[in-house]
């Protein structure tokens, strides 16, 4: 099996699989097989933080989410939902997804312990309460919704929009862990509007639990509406802004300060200059002056430190907004903070085909550019104590942060990028590592661990009436799982995923698929179907992480 993870493996609590508890916990794997542990290091595999790393980290550029957030905040005056996407709209999709974040937060109650990020915005009858109006907050769950998947919660994507839009758009790297969870209901009504006192301010702000000094740095920062980025819409609060008839703000959107799709510390510089135009310090209904009661609750004291240091700002806005993306339920328990891997490998996958084991995969270097004489090479390690190698071939690059970050990627076949390395089965492969220019890279001596207990067998196939289909898994002579299963995602009508097992009957005779793996085999007839791999080995659930479709299998045999 996964040579020293075996050992390792067999420590951790065998009655969790994954989703099976509301705390989720760490994912640990064996190559392409997911294990729910208890391990607190980011390792790879891991298949929820390594997706989660991916969300955060690879942004633009290659093997990149297709529907990669930090597209649609580029340029940051980007508003989609404009029906001719109008430059000179006024508003900006990074504006609506910090907005969303800290609608989601403040229903927080730090005494009690429930609301905070826990996705509960995304819910219609919490987007229909007063202190939830207009359309920013259905838009951008429609965009957000994309990187939801099985590891990713949208509790955790609402939180990543936001981090992505801040740090693409000028602001400060923010500091990001994982791990949220979804709400099935709305939470407590709980974010402060406008027409409030600034008593009502402050106690609403240390319910969710931060001190006046905090609520005015978040505020400026943005978070409660927005900024340093966007403003206020005359058609959503026609008793804060009028009619504007400005064709650079066609939709009647009155701006807190001059630079209101990049973030800086403009808003206190122009609140203390006294050119302000923010429309919660200046407006003509002293009502909702909201800004000026809040920012002069302290003499103006923290908004003259902002003006006289950009640097404070940034760094003050970074922890708050950190802070503010971890004020989470608190049986809800977070990952530690997300750092990138400096060697990741991603899509790595097993396929068997007959007599011939395949392995597919990537290697990200991180923080490094494109030099045609770096030499990147592949050993993998198998069951017999060999060790195969590989030069890998140079394939494109992305970026994150807001261009600050390049990562570089490499394909495992030296010259075709598309096909897999082929291994002899009975050896299989236990780990990988990786040579840099000479320097090894295997986790500190762990490698990265591939197990290869069980996989898809190309002689899965599709077509032919009643059945659809045949999935076959090759699964290890020696393994001997007490189950073998595919697993398809659900979605529930408030948008919550979980797990469903469908259990292949375990063959009465041994079916080879070579001299080292026999055949589980399962006809269905549901052809759009989608799933993954499941085992249960010694008490302990194992995943593939790739999905795996009807439309991959060549035609059944007639």
């Amino acid at each position: 099996m996964c040579a020293s993870w075996w050992a390792y493996l067999g420590s951790v609590d065998k009655h969790h699989s994954i989703l099976s508890t509301p705390k989720m916990g760490f994912l640990v794997a064996c190559g392409t097989l997911a294990l729910l542990g208890t391990a607190h290091a980011y390792i790879w595999p891991s298949p929820q933080l390594d997706a989660l790393e991916a969300v955060r980290f690879d942004q633009l550029g290659f093997n990149t989410l297709a529907a990669s957030l930090a597209n649609f905040v580029q340029p940051c005056n980007l508003f989609l939902f404009d029906p001719t996407i109008n430059p000179n709209s006024g508003r900006s999709d990074a504006a609506d997804w910090i907005r969303t974040a800290y609608h989601d937060a403040a229903t927080h109650n730090s005494t009690d312990g429930t609301g905070g990020m826990d996705g509960s915005i995304r819910l219609p009858a919490e987007q229909a309460r007063a202190e939830n109006v207009g359309n920013g907050f259905a838009n951008t769950m429609g965009i957000v919704l994309a990187v939801v998947d099985r590891y990713v919660s949208n509790a955790d994507a609402i939180a990543l929009g936001a981090l992505i839009a801040i740090e693409t758009c000028g602001g400060p790297e923010i500091a990001f862990r994982g791990g949220r969870i979804d709400a099935p209901v709305p939470n407590a009504p709980g974010v402060p509007v406008p027409e409030q006192g600034l008593d009502s301010h402050i106690a609403s702000f240390a319910r969710q639990g931060f001190t006046q000094t905090e609520m005015i740095g978040l505020v400026a920062c943005g978070v409660l509406r927005r900024h340093t980025f966007g403003g206020v819409q005359h058609s959503v609060f026609p008793n804060i802004v009028g009619v504007l008839n400005d064709p650079n703000s066609t939709d009647d959107v009155a701006h807190f300060d001059s630079t209101f799709v990049t973030f800086d510390n403009n808003i206190a510089v122009e609140y203390i200059a006294g050119t302000t135009k923010d429309p919660l310090v200046v407006g003509f209904n002293d009502t909702t002056n909201s800004d000026k009661r809040i920012f002069g609750s302290d003499g103006n004291a923290t908004m003259h430190s902002f003006a006289n240091s950009p640097e404070l700002f940034a760094s003050t806005c970074a922890d708050l907004f950190a802070r503010m993306l971890d004020t989470v339920p608190s049986d809800v328990q977070l990952t530690d903070v997300i750092t990138p891997l400096p060697v990741k490998p991603s899509s790595v996958k097993l396929i068997m085909d007959g007599d011939t084991l395949q392995l597919f995969g990537l290697v990200r270097l991180w923080n490094t550019t494109e030099d045609p004489n770096r030499t990147v090479r592949v050993l993998w390690h198998d069951h017999v104590g060999g060790t195969g190698n590989n030069t890998l071939s140079f394939i494109d690059t992305s970026s994150s942060t807001g261009g600050k970050y390049t990562a570089t990627w490499y394909g495992f076949n030296s010259t075709i990028t598309s096909r897999p390395l082929l291994l002899d089965p009975v050896a299989g492969v236990t780990s990988l590592s990786f040579v840099v220019d000479g320097v090894l890279k295997d986790q500190g001596g762990l490698g990265f661990a591939i197990q290869d207990g069980f996989m898809l067998s190309q002689t899965s196939c599709q077509g032919g009436a009643p059945v659809t289909g045949r999935v076959d898994v090759a699964v290890r002579n020696g393994v001997n799982p007490s189950r073998v299963y595919l697993e398809q995602i659900n979605i529930d009508s408030v948008q919550i995923r979980s797990i469903t097992e469908i259990d292949i009957t375990p063959p009465t005779q041994p079916v080879a698929a070579n001299s080292a793996y026999s055949l589980w085999s399962m006809n269905l007839t549901d052809q759009g179907m989608t799933f993954t791999i499941g085992a249960e080995i010694d008490g302990v659930k194992y995943s593939t992480t790739d999905p795996i479709s009807f439309f991959d299998f060549a035609p059944c045999p007639e």
